[in-house]
């Protein structure tokens, strides 16, 4: 992608990659404490895997015909690839009392509070670096404008 329009892209990748994201970790929060789904046995934590999108176009190309090396790098923005289940042994808490109790213990989910309100924090920050940037090249754009006038 070339110019204004380019940067804009690639800033709104980032924003919708990183609202996705704080979607994922919030589903997580919720389901903290979920013994029972659909599918049998306590909830699975989920993780968004984001991967670049590949540059095209004019940059890209203006970058390999000034003899710059991995061009490859380049990007158009981000996307989320997949959102897989995250592995790991769940965690066995005494609850005799409880209907899912095995023996006395339950399976809780694999979601760990802290480490999800650290990733949410981070996929916050990001949004809101995604959003500065986002209007900083808006406002680029408007002064270019008001200079023609």
């Amino acid at each position: 992608m070339a110019g204004w329009m380019g940067s804009l892209s690639i800033s709104a990748s980032g924003l919708t990659a990183q609202r996705l994201v704080m979607d994922i970790v919030s589903n997580n929060i919720a389901n903290a404490d979920t013994t029972r789904t659909p599918q049998g046995g306590p909830y699975r934590k989920e993780i968004a895997i984001l991967q670049p999108i590949a540059a095209s176009g004019s940059f890209a190309d203006a970058l390999q015909q000034a003899g710059v090396q991995n061009v490859s790098n380049a990007t158009d923005g981000v996307q989320v690839s997949a959102i897989v289940q995250a592995p790991g042994p769940f965690k066995l808490v005494y609850d005799p009392s409880s209907p899912d109790a095995v023996n006395g213990y339950v399976e809780m989910p694999n979601v760990n509070i802290s480490a999800e309100m650290v990733d949410l924090m981070s996929a916050s920050r990001a949004y809101e670096a995604n959003a500065t940037a986002f209007d900083a090249t808006k406002s680029m754009m408007m002064s270019a404008i008001n200079l023609g006038k």
